[in-house]
């Protein structure tokens, strides 16, 4: 397919200046995002051992709602009955306290068992957060301000992405055919990296282009459906699904939760139930909807889907959220939804996106480097001998942003192992920011060339603080599965980035000399 070559030209600076824009943003993304397909394990491989007694059965569950509602009356307002125990829900009950102090807003999480004496046990220190903030940073691209402004921004540049996206296709349109298995290893090192990025990106696309779509959806997820339900009627409240509500008048006896789960488990025989989340409807009377999943079907969150429960019959009255008993429109959604998150298709999806993921970021990270470089290439042509400031600091940023937040990952993901219920999500934030800020003052510091160097090797020694807090703190919470996940995976990691970091010290000693990634200066001729 031939194209104009002004038009090529064109697409291809577009692609070059909205990708360095967004690229240093979306590696962030798209790293923590790979990370975040294996939350679980990381939340067991992290949370310190349980000190509350096992959880009692749903037979008991109901002698246990009734002390913690006699203890602590304000649970009445919200709680959650767990019917899966696991390093994320360690409890039978927990219910959320509004307006206490927490390090990331919302309240204080307490956590209620029953001794084996029947006495009420309660505690306030749950599973690890670590996972939780791998989680924001990838929602956010790691931005660190409230949620609310940064979900615009990260809406701004999956904008970018798309854009980034359609312009690089066009780019490569041209030699797709003479170019698309290309990879010439070579002292042409430039090359090597273009083919690189091209072969990566090509066969990526599909999911990078789901990818920018639904980042689009979710950042602005409140106006979509505000728009909707001005065209539509009722969009806007079916967004949301509340809990469901009796009609008024008093309220008759609930069923116990053995009983709703037997309800639940007879509408909808695939749909296994995980959480039954109590709150009030209408004027303060029960509501109930319960959370699960269903193999057969993608899910509207990005571990269940849920319904909403008539908590006196157990009947199923709220479907938009359920897997397998939506309507066409909330279906579609919901497919959106589970092609970001990748929750369908069992761990053969999972490890797909874990891989397609890291290759996104290393994606992001290659075209900023092609694009520093042929920055430096023009100002050559121009006449400049010396590299220009905003050469060196693009230069710099494309070295310490992904490596700082490489780095600072690995550091508080090591430091939730070592730490244990000390580690808050507030301390978590800390670590991870200074960590990444230090990185990227360093780089700005020392430049592209020498930081590029020893920035792999901290990146590989912060990696390596992940088995090593495993070592440290023995077994604890997580499984085995968990524990050769977690480790395997960041020692793997750790020998990609010291590998990286021996290229980087040869490219410095024996690139072009005016190049941002030479450490020798060119000669500046005096005449």
């Amino acid at each position: 397919m031939k194209l104009p070559t002004d038009v090529v030209k064109m697409y291809k600076e577009v692609h070059g200046w909205v990708g360095i824009i967004s690229g240093l943003c979306l590696f962030i993304a798209f790293y923590a995002g790979a990370l975040t397909m294996f939350e679980l394990p990381l939340q067991r491989w992290a949370s310190p051992p349980p000190t509350l007694a096992p959880a009692p059965s749903l037979e008991r569950t109901p002698e246990l709602v009734a002390k913690v509602l006699a203890a602590h009356p304000q649970a009445a307002k919200g709680y959650d009955i767990n019917l899966v125990i696991d390093a994320a829900h360690p409890a039978r009950m927990t219910w959320m306290v509004r307006g206490e102090a927490d390090e990331h807003g919302g309240g204080q999480r307490y956590y209620a068992s029953l001794t084996p004496d029947g006495a009420l046990q309660v505690e306030s220190q749950g599973p690890s957060e670590v996972a939780q903030l791998i989680d924001v940073l990838h929602q956010q691209v790691g931005l660190p301000f409230d949620h609310e402004i940064s979900m615009p921004i990260m809406g701004a540049i999956a904008l970018l992405y798309t854009i980034a996206l359609v312009s690089g296709l066009v780019v490569l349109l041209p030699s797709l055919v003479s170019d698309l298995f290309a990879l010439r290893i070579g002292r042409n090192v430039k090359r090597m990296w273009l083919d690189v990025h091209n072969v990566l990106g090509l066969f990526s696309l599909p999911f990078h282009i789901i990818m920018a779509l639904t980042a689009v959806v979710f950042a602005f997820h409140d106006q979509f459906y505000g728009a909707q339900g001005m065209a539509f009627g009722g969009g806007a409240e079916r967004a949301r699904p509340s809990l469901s509500a009796p009609a008024e008048g008093p309220p008759p006896a609930t069923l116990t939760p053995a009983q709703i789960v037997a309800r639940v488990r007879e509408q909808a025989p695939g749909f296994t139930p995980e959480t039954l989340v109590y709150g009030q409807g209408r004027g303060g009377l029960p509501a109930l909807r319960v959370q699960g999943s269903d193999a057969r079907y993608g899910l509207r969150a990005p571990t269940y889907g849920m319904a909403g429960i008539d908590p006196q019959t157990g009947a199923i009255t709220g479907t938009d959220y359920m897997p397998g008993m939506q309507d066409g429109w909330s279906a579609t959604i919901t497919s959106f939804f589970a092609l970001h998150f990748g929750n369908f298709g069992g761990n053969t999806i999972r490890w797909a996106y874990f891989l397609l993921g890291l290759a996104g970021a290393f994606l992001f990270y290659t075209g900023n480097l092609l694009w520093v470089e042929s920055r430096r290439k023009k100002e050559r042509k121009a006449g400049a001998v010396e590299q220009t400031r905003a050469t060196r600091i693009l230069g710099a940023l494309t070295v310490g942003v992904p490596m700082g937040s490489i780095a600072g990952i690995s550091v508080t993901l090591a430091a939730a192992k070592l730490l244990g219920s000390h580690a808050s999500y507030g301390m978590h934030s800390v670590i991870y920011y200074a960590i990444f800020l230090i990185a990227t003052g360093w780089a700005l510091a020392r430049g592209a060339a020498r930081s590029g160097v020893e920035l792999a090797i901290l990146g590989a020694v912060a990696m390596l603080c992940i088995p090593a807090a495993s070592l440290i703190a023995g077994t604890g919470w997580y499984d085995a599965p968990a524990l050769m996940l977690v480790d395997l995976t960041a020692v793997l990691l750790a020998v990609l980035l010291f590998l990286s970091g021996r290229a980087a010290a040869r490219r410095a000693a024996a690139g072009p000399r005016d190049s941002v990634w030479s450490t020798n200066r060119p000669v500046v001729d005096p005449g």
